[in-house]
Protein backbone atom coordinates (compact mmCIF):
# COMPACT_ATOMS: atom_id res chain seq x y z
CA UNK A 1 0.00 0.00 0.00
CA UNK A 2 0.96 3.64 -0.35
CA UNK A 3 1.44 6.10 2.51
CA UNK A 4 -0.38 9.39 2.95
CA UNK A 5 3.00 11.15 3.18
CA UNK A 6 3.72 10.17 -0.44
CA UNK A 7 0.68 11.96 -1.88
CA UNK A 8 1.28 15.59 -2.81
CA UNK A 9 -0.86 18.47 -3.96
CA UNK A 10 0.50 21.06 -6.40
CA UNK A 11 -0.24 24.65 -7.24
CA UNK A 12 -0.88 24.92 -10.99
CA UNK A 13 -4.65 24.77 -10.58
CA UNK A 14 -4.35 27.48 -7.89
CA UNK A 15 -2.59 29.99 -10.15
CA UNK A 16 -5.38 32.56 -9.62
CA UNK A 17 -5.07 32.28 -5.84
CA UNK A 18 -2.44 33.36 -3.34
CA UNK A 19 0.21 31.13 -1.81
CA UNK A 20 -1.51 31.33 1.59
CA UNK A 21 -4.89 30.34 0.19
CA UNK A 22 -3.42 27.37 -1.67
CA UNK A 23 -1.44 26.07 1.31
CA UNK A 24 -4.41 26.46 3.65
CA UNK A 25 -6.67 24.64 1.20
CA UNK A 26 -4.31 21.68 0.71
CA UNK A 27 -3.66 21.36 4.45
CA UNK A 28 -7.39 21.46 5.25
CA UNK A 29 -7.98 18.57 2.80
CA UNK A 30 -5.52 16.40 4.69
CA UNK A 31 -2.46 16.59 2.44
CA UNK A 32 0.86 16.20 4.21
CA UNK A 33 3.06 16.63 1.14
CA UNK A 34 3.32 19.44 -1.38
CA UNK A 35 5.09 20.12 -4.67
CA UNK A 36 5.81 23.77 -5.32
CA UNK A 37 5.32 25.16 -8.82
CA UNK A 38 7.89 27.93 -9.01
CA UNK A 39 5.90 30.65 -10.74
CA UNK A 40 3.94 33.80 -9.94
CA UNK A 41 2.00 34.36 -7.69
CA UNK A 42 3.27 31.59 -5.41
CA UNK A 43 7.06 31.81 -5.71
CA UNK A 44 9.57 32.33 -8.50
CA UNK A 45 13.22 33.14 -8.99
CA UNK A 46 14.55 36.09 -10.95
CA UNK A 47 18.30 36.48 -11.06
CA UNK A 48 19.53 36.13 -7.50
CA UNK A 49 16.16 36.93 -5.94
CA UNK A 50 13.19 34.82 -4.92
CA UNK A 51 9.70 36.32 -4.77
CA UNK A 52 8.62 35.83 -2.01
CA UNK A 53 11.90 35.02 -0.25
CA UNK A 54 12.51 31.28 0.03
CA UNK A 55 12.75 31.54 3.82
CA UNK A 56 9.24 33.01 3.97
CA UNK A 57 7.79 30.34 1.68
CA UNK A 58 9.53 27.56 3.62
CA UNK A 59 8.09 28.84 6.88
CA UNK A 60 4.58 29.06 5.42
CA UNK A 61 4.79 25.45 4.20
CA UNK A 62 6.03 24.23 7.59
CA UNK A 63 3.35 26.15 9.51
CA UNK A 64 0.69 24.11 7.70
CA UNK A 65 2.39 20.83 8.57
CA UNK A 66 3.28 20.19 4.93
CA UNK A 67 6.49 18.67 3.58
CA UNK A 68 7.96 19.98 0.34
CA UNK A 69 8.64 16.90 -1.81
CA UNK A 70 9.74 18.67 -5.00
CA UNK A 71 10.46 22.11 -6.38
CA UNK A 72 9.30 22.58 -9.98
CA UNK A 73 10.38 25.89 -11.51
CA UNK A 74 8.30 26.99 -14.48
CA UNK A 75 10.06 25.88 -17.66
CA UNK A 76 7.54 25.56 -20.49
CA UNK A 77 5.74 28.91 -20.51
CA UNK A 78 8.89 31.01 -20.33
CA UNK A 79 11.67 31.22 -22.91
CA UNK A 80 14.14 29.12 -20.91
CA UNK A 81 15.39 26.22 -23.04
CA UNK A 82 18.54 24.25 -22.15
CA UNK A 83 18.54 22.65 -25.61
CA UNK A 84 18.36 25.86 -27.63
CA UNK A 85 20.78 26.31 -30.53
CA UNK A 86 21.17 29.92 -29.40
CA UNK A 87 24.03 30.08 -26.90
CA UNK A 88 22.64 33.21 -25.25
CA UNK A 89 19.36 31.44 -24.50
CA UNK A 90 21.19 28.34 -23.24
CA UNK A 91 23.44 30.40 -20.96
CA UNK A 92 20.49 32.35 -19.55
CA UNK A 93 18.60 29.08 -19.07
CA UNK A 94 21.48 27.44 -17.22
CA UNK A 95 21.79 30.46 -14.94
CA UNK A 96 18.04 30.35 -14.24
CA UNK A 97 18.05 26.64 -13.39
CA UNK A 98 21.15 26.89 -11.23
CA UNK A 99 19.41 29.61 -9.23
CA UNK A 100 16.32 27.39 -9.08
CA UNK A 101 18.43 24.53 -7.69
CA UNK A 102 19.72 26.90 -5.02
CA UNK A 103 16.11 27.90 -4.29
CA UNK A 104 15.09 24.24 -3.97
CA UNK A 105 17.74 23.83 -1.28
CA UNK A 106 16.67 27.01 0.51
CA UNK A 107 13.06 25.82 0.43
CA UNK A 108 13.98 22.45 1.96
CA UNK A 109 13.30 20.18 -1.02
CA UNK A 110 15.55 17.24 -1.79
CA UNK A 111 14.79 17.29 -5.54
CA UNK A 112 13.97 19.59 -8.42
CA UNK A 113 12.05 18.74 -11.57
CA UNK A 114 13.72 19.29 -14.93
CA UNK A 115 12.68 18.85 -18.54
CA UNK A 116 14.86 18.31 -21.58
CA UNK A 117 14.09 21.49 -23.48
CA UNK A 118 13.15 21.28 -27.14
CA UNK A 119 14.24 21.91 -30.69
CA UNK A 120 12.44 23.75 -33.46
CA UNK A 121 10.41 21.42 -35.64
CA UNK A 122 11.85 22.81 -38.88
CA UNK A 123 15.45 22.09 -37.83
CA UNK A 124 17.37 18.83 -37.19
CA UNK A 125 17.36 17.99 -33.48
CA UNK A 126 20.84 16.42 -33.35
CA UNK A 127 22.46 19.51 -31.85
CA UNK A 128 19.45 20.20 -29.60
CA UNK A 129 19.86 16.72 -28.14
CA UNK A 130 23.58 17.30 -27.58
CA UNK A 131 23.01 20.63 -25.85
CA UNK A 132 20.23 19.17 -23.70
CA UNK A 133 22.53 16.34 -22.62
CA UNK A 134 25.39 18.70 -21.81
CA UNK A 135 23.12 21.11 -19.94
CA UNK A 136 21.50 18.36 -17.86
CA UNK A 137 24.95 17.10 -16.86
CA UNK A 138 26.00 20.61 -15.83
CA UNK A 139 22.83 21.07 -13.78
CA UNK A 140 23.11 17.62 -12.20
CA UNK A 141 26.64 18.55 -11.11
CA UNK A 142 25.32 21.72 -9.48
CA UNK A 143 22.48 19.80 -7.82
CA UNK A 144 24.88 17.21 -6.43
CA UNK A 145 27.09 19.96 -5.03
CA UNK A 146 24.02 21.37 -3.27
CA UNK A 147 23.02 17.97 -1.88
CA UNK A 148 19.89 17.40 -3.95
CA UNK A 149 19.01 15.57 -7.16
CA UNK A 150 17.05 16.27 -10.34
CA UNK A 151 14.13 14.27 -11.73
CA UNK A 152 13.74 14.35 -15.51
CA UNK A 153 10.13 14.55 -16.68
CA UNK A 154 8.77 13.04 -19.88
CA UNK A 155 6.79 15.55 -21.96
CA UNK A 156 4.07 15.34 -24.56
CA UNK A 157 5.31 15.19 -28.15
CA UNK A 158 3.82 18.64 -28.80
CA UNK A 159 5.79 20.06 -25.85
CA UNK A 160 9.18 18.61 -26.76
CA UNK A 161 10.74 16.62 -29.59
CA UNK A 162 13.50 15.42 -27.26
CA UNK A 163 12.43 13.48 -24.14
CA UNK A 164 8.81 12.55 -24.81
CA UNK A 165 8.78 8.75 -24.38
CA UNK A 166 10.34 5.95 -22.36
CA UNK A 167 13.00 5.18 -25.01
CA UNK A 168 14.08 8.82 -25.23
CA UNK A 169 14.06 9.14 -21.43
CA UNK A 170 16.26 6.06 -21.13
CA UNK A 171 18.61 7.29 -23.88
CA UNK A 172 19.02 10.70 -22.26
CA UNK A 173 19.73 9.28 -18.81
CA UNK A 174 22.26 6.85 -20.25
CA UNK A 175 24.06 9.61 -22.13
CA UNK A 176 24.07 12.11 -19.25
CA UNK A 177 25.26 9.35 -16.88
CA UNK A 178 25.07 11.33 -13.65
CA UNK A 179 23.95 9.95 -10.28
CA UNK A 180 22.09 13.16 -9.45
CA UNK A 181 19.75 12.84 -12.45
CA UNK A 182 16.88 10.37 -12.00
CA UNK A 183 13.80 9.32 -13.95
CA UNK A 184 10.24 10.42 -13.28
CA UNK A 185 6.99 9.89 -15.15
CA UNK A 186 3.94 11.99 -15.95
CA UNK A 187 0.94 9.79 -16.74
CA UNK A 188 -0.49 12.03 -19.47
CA UNK A 189 2.46 11.90 -21.92
CA UNK A 190 3.14 8.33 -20.80
CA UNK A 191 -0.26 7.12 -21.99
CA UNK A 192 -0.08 9.45 -24.98
CA UNK A 193 3.00 7.53 -26.09
CA UNK A 194 1.21 4.20 -25.60
CA UNK A 195 3.24 3.34 -22.50
CA UNK A 196 2.31 2.10 -19.01
CA UNK A 197 3.48 2.62 -15.46
CA UNK A 198 4.65 -1.00 -15.45
CA UNK A 199 6.90 -0.19 -18.42
CA UNK A 200 8.59 2.63 -16.49
CA UNK A 201 8.98 0.55 -13.34
CA UNK A 202 10.54 -2.29 -15.31
CA UNK A 203 12.88 0.11 -17.11
CA UNK A 204 14.04 2.17 -14.12
CA UNK A 205 13.12 0.24 -10.97
CA UNK A 206 14.01 2.21 -7.84
CA UNK A 207 15.59 4.93 -10.00
CA UNK A 208 12.05 6.05 -10.83
CA UNK A 209 11.93 8.75 -8.16
CA UNK A 210 8.85 10.86 -8.86
CA UNK A 211 5.36 10.51 -10.36
CA UNK A 212 2.84 13.03 -11.67
CA UNK A 213 -0.53 11.27 -11.52
CA UNK A 214 -3.00 13.10 -13.77
CA UNK A 215 -5.98 12.16 -15.88
CA UNK A 216 -6.54 13.25 -19.48
CA UNK A 217 -8.77 12.81 -22.49
CA UNK A 218 -6.11 12.00 -23.62
CA UNK A 219 -4.37 15.26 -22.60
CA UNK A 220 -5.44 18.06 -20.29
CA UNK A 221 -3.82 17.37 -16.89
CA UNK A 222 -7.21 16.76 -15.31
CA UNK A 223 -8.43 15.59 -11.92
CA UNK A 224 -8.73 11.82 -11.58
CA UNK A 225 -12.03 10.77 -13.14
CA UNK A 226 -12.42 13.74 -15.47
CA UNK A 227 -10.59 11.92 -18.25
CA UNK A 228 -10.35 8.31 -19.32
CA UNK A 229 -6.76 7.29 -18.53
CA UNK A 230 -6.38 4.01 -16.55
CA UNK A 231 -5.01 5.59 -13.39
CA UNK A 232 -6.16 2.70 -11.21
CA UNK A 233 -3.88 0.41 -13.20
CA UNK A 234 -1.03 2.90 -12.83
CA UNK A 235 -1.42 3.16 -9.07
CA UNK A 236 -1.78 -0.60 -8.66
CA UNK A 237 1.49 -1.04 -10.54
CA UNK A 238 3.17 1.36 -8.11
CA UNK A 239 1.71 -0.52 -5.15
CA UNK A 240 2.78 -3.90 -6.54
CA UNK A 241 6.31 -2.61 -7.08
CA UNK A 242 6.52 -1.19 -3.57
CA UNK A 243 7.07 2.35 -4.81
CA UNK A 244 8.16 4.54 -1.88
CA UNK A 245 8.53 8.00 -3.40
CA UNK A 246 6.29 10.99 -4.12
CA UNK A 247 3.10 10.98 -6.19
CA UNK A 248 1.85 14.45 -7.15
CA UNK A 249 -1.50 15.56 -8.55
CA UNK A 250 -0.24 18.07 -11.16
CA UNK A 251 -3.70 19.29 -12.08
CA UNK A 252 -3.72 22.20 -14.53
CA UNK A 253 -7.08 21.83 -16.28
CA UNK A 254 -10.57 22.06 -14.83
CA UNK A 255 -12.41 24.64 -12.76
CA UNK A 256 -9.77 27.19 -11.75
CA UNK A 257 -12.34 29.14 -9.75
CA UNK A 258 -12.75 26.12 -7.48
CA UNK A 259 -9.34 24.45 -7.47
CA UNK A 260 -10.00 22.67 -4.19
CA UNK A 261 -12.80 20.66 -5.77
CA UNK A 262 -10.44 19.48 -8.51
CA UNK A 263 -7.73 18.53 -6.03
CA UNK A 264 -10.15 16.85 -3.62
CA UNK A 265 -11.52 14.67 -6.41
CA UNK A 266 -8.10 13.17 -7.12
CA UNK A 267 -7.27 12.90 -3.43
CA UNK A 268 -10.46 10.95 -2.75
CA UNK A 269 -9.70 8.46 -5.55
CA UNK A 270 -6.28 7.48 -4.22
CA UNK A 271 -7.32 6.97 -0.60
CA UNK A 272 -8.29 3.34 -1.18
CA UNK A 273 -4.62 2.62 -1.95
CA UNK A 274 -3.37 4.14 1.32
CA UNK A 275 -2.35 1.83 4.12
Amino acid sequence: MLKLEQIAGMGLIYKMYSLDYMLDDLASMGFRAFELWGAYPHQFVDGETSFPPCSVVRQKIAERGLRLVCYTPEQLLYYYNIASLDKTIRDKSLAYYKRAIDAACELGADRMLMTSGWGLYDEPIRDNWKYSCESLHTLAEHAQEQGIFLVLENLNSFESNLVNSLPTMKKMLEEVRHPALKAMVDTVPMHGAGETMKDYLEAFGDDLRHVHLIDGSPIGHLAWGKGYLPLDEDVQALVDHGYQDAITFEIAGGDQRNPGLEMAQSFSRIKKYLG
